[in-house]
C-alpha cells in the first residue's frame, strides 16, 4: 500500500519539492527557477524522510529512451471548430471523424486517471475548440477528482470563454490559453475567416477580472499577415497581466506552409528590442517551450515558441491524445497508437499502460526538421489538438 502511495503520491510530491535540478539553464541562457526545497531539507523532517524513502522513481512507462519524462497529456476533446484559422485548417474545411469513434467524456476520464496514476501533474484540454463540446464543464469536474493531478488547463480561440469562464474555475480550471492573432477587427475576419474579434477580447479581460494570472495569449506571426503587430502586442501587456506568446508558423497539412512566411524568434526580438532595448529575459522552467521576456515595469511579459528555429525536442516532457483516441508522441511526427480501440476491445490498465509505455519508448530524440516536416504526412492541426 505504501508503494502504490509513493508512486501515485511520493514521487510527485517529491518531485514539486526538489523542483529543477540546480544549475541547469533554459533554452533561453536564463537559470532555471530555483528548487524551492533541498534533499537534505527534506530529509530533516519526518514527512520529507518519508516521501524520500517511500517515492518510486518516475514512471519508467512515460519515460523515454532518452530520459525524457512525460508528465503533461494534452487532450483534444473535439475536432469541431467554430472558427478557420489560415494556419490551423484548410480553407476547404476537413473531414470530421463520425461521432462515435470520438471519446466519450468516460473514456477520456479512463485515459486520464491512467495517465495521472503514472505521474502526468499537468492536463491541459485542446481542440477544435474545447468550449463547444457540451460537456466540457463536466469533464474539467470529473478530471479535478483525479489525485495527483496539479494543473488543468485549456487552450481556446475565446469566441465562447466570458460566457464560460467562470464555471470552468469553479469545475477545477486553472489556466487559460487564447488564441490571438491579431489586435485589428478587420484582419481577425480575414485569417480565421469568420468574425468574433469583440468575444475573443471579452474573454481575455473576462480572464483577468477572475485572477489568472498570467492570461496566456497564442500569436501564431506570419510574414504579410501580422508581424507589423509585435509592438502592438507588447504594448498589450503594459497595463494587463498577459503572457503573450509569439509563434513561429509551423507547417501542418493543408495549412500551406512556405519558409518565407516564418517570422523566426530571432527576428522577432530583434524588432521589440529596437524599441524596448531594456527588455528583461526572465528565468523559466527547465522543460518550458518558451523563452520569456518582459518591458521593465510592463504587468505582463513576451514569450517566444521557437519550435522551427530553435526547436525544444531535448527537454519535451509532452504527450497527446487526438479527439479519436489515438496517442501521438510528438506533435510533428506522424506515428499514431489507437488507445481508443484498445480502450473498447476490453484491455486492461495494465494493457494500456504497455501500449503506452511501448510507444513513448519509440519517441524519436527530436523532429524532422521545419523543412523535412513541411514534407511529410501529418494531420491538419485541426485534428491534431495542437
Amino acid at each position: 500500500m505504501a508503494a502504490a502511495w509513493g508512486r501515485r503520491g511520493g514521487s510527485a510530491l517529491l518531485r514539486g519539492a526538489l523542483g529543477a535540478a540546480p544549475g541547469r539553464a533554459c533554452s533561453t541562457g536564463a537559470p532555471v527557477r530555483a528548487p524551492t526545497a533541498t534533499a537534505q531539507e527534506l530529509q530533516s523532517s519526518g514527512r520529507g524522510r518519508f516521501l524520500l524513502e517511500h517515492a518510486a522513481p518516475f514512471s519508467a512507462f512515460l519515460t523515454d529512451s532518452f530520459g525524457r519524462q512525460h508528465n503533461y497529456l494534452r487532450i483534444s476533446l473535439t475536432e469541431k471548430c467554430n472558427l478557420r484559422c489560415q494556419y490551423c485548417m484548410p480553407e476547404e474545411g476537413v473531414q470530421l471523424t463520425p461521432k462515435s469513434e470520438l471519446l466519450t467524456a468516460q473514456e477520456i476520464i479512463t485515459l486520464a486517471r491512467l495517465f495521472v496514476k503514472e505521474g502526468v501533474e499537468k492536463i491541459r484540454l485542446t481542440g477544435g475548440e474545447p468550449l463547444i463540446r457540451p460537456d466540457v464543464v463536466d469533464i474539467v469536474g470529473q478530471l479535478n477528482k483525479l489525485e495527483g493531478l496539479k494543473t488543468i488547463a485549456i487552450t481556446t480561440n475565446g469566441i465562447n470563454l466570458a460566457r464560460l469562464l467562470p464555471r470552468l474555475k469553479e469545475a477545477g480550471v486553472n489556466a487559460v490559453n487564447i488564441s490571438l492573432d491579431t489586435l485589428v477587427p478587420a484582419k481577425y475576419e480575414f485569417i480565421v475567416r469568420r468574425k468574433g474579434f469583440h468575444k475573443v477580447m471579452e474573454g481575455i479581460h473576462k480572464a483577468t477580472e477572475l485572477g489568472y494570472h498570467p492570461v496566456k495569449v497564442n500569436c501564431v506571426v506570419m510574414r504579410g499577415f501580422n508581424e507589423d503587430e509585435l509592438l502592438g502586442f507588447v504594448e498589450f501587456t503594459k497595463d494587463l497581466p498577459l503572457d503573450v506568446r509569439f509563434i513561429e508558423y509551423m507547417p501542418f497539412d493543408g495549412n500551406k506552409w512556405n519558409f518565407k512566411k516564418m517570422v523566426s524568434y530571432k527576428e522577432m526580438l530583434d524588432t521589440i528590442k529596437q524599441r524596448w532595448p531594456e527588455l528583461e529575459k526572465l528565468p523559466c522552467e527547465a522543460s518550458s517551450t518558451a523563452k520569456s521576456y518582459k518591458v521593465p515595469h510592463f504587468q505582463g511579459q513576451i514569450s517566444f515558441i521557437t519550435s522551427m528555429s530553435e526547436h525544444f525536442c531535448g527537454s519535451c516532457n509532452r504527450l497527446r491524445i487526438t479527439a479519436d483516441g489515438n496517442l501521438k508522441v510528438c506533435l510533428f511526427g506522424s506515428s499514431e497508437v489507437s488507445l481508443r480501440d484498445h480502450l473498447r476491445s476490453g484491455a486492461s490498465q495494465e494493457e494500456l499502460v504497455e501500449i503506452i509505455g511501448a510507444a513513448v519508448s519509440r519517441k524519436k530524440k527530436q523532429h524532422a526538421g521545419m523543412f523535412n516536416i513541411s514534407q511529410m504526412k501529418n494531420r491538419p492541426m485541426i485534428l491534431i489538438g495542437g
